[in-house]
């Protein structure tokens, strides 16, 4: 199966005619990568359908191993969770023993502060 390339008016060799640099979506590079790991086909044959260098292709899949492990990690749902934590509690209305204490602590009308 033929992946389309993401960008119009591109030579077939992945040069545009203006001369800036080709940008790939993510989904085209993972469809690329997966043809890849078939072994269907050889990397040049992928590399030439699609107008890409080779190398770029073998970039793409060591980037993708490099950060297969992540799939399996909870680190992104941690850091997810942390980034959500202040925004949770203020709607929670949160406070934190130190807050409490100072509230408690601290008078804050003149019937409390006169005996």
């Amino acid at each position: 199966m033929k992946a389309n390339n993401p960008n119009n008016g591109s030579s077939p060799n992945g040069s545009s005619a203006s001369g800036t640099r080709e940008r790939y979506t993510p989904e085209f590079k993972v469809q690329l990568v997966q043809q890849m790991l078939r072994e269907e086909k050889s990397v040049a044959q992928i590399a030439a359908e699609h107008g890409i260098h080779p190398h770029q292709l073998y970039q793409w899949c060591n980037q993708a191993l490099q950060t297969l492990h992540l799939l399996f990690s909870d680190q992104p749902a941690r850091e997810q969770a942390a980034k959500d934590a202040p925004r949770l509690h203020q709607a929670l209305d949160y406070q934190t023993p130190a807050a409490i204490y100072r509230r408690i602590a601290t008078p804050t009308t003149k019937e409390e502060i006169s005996p």
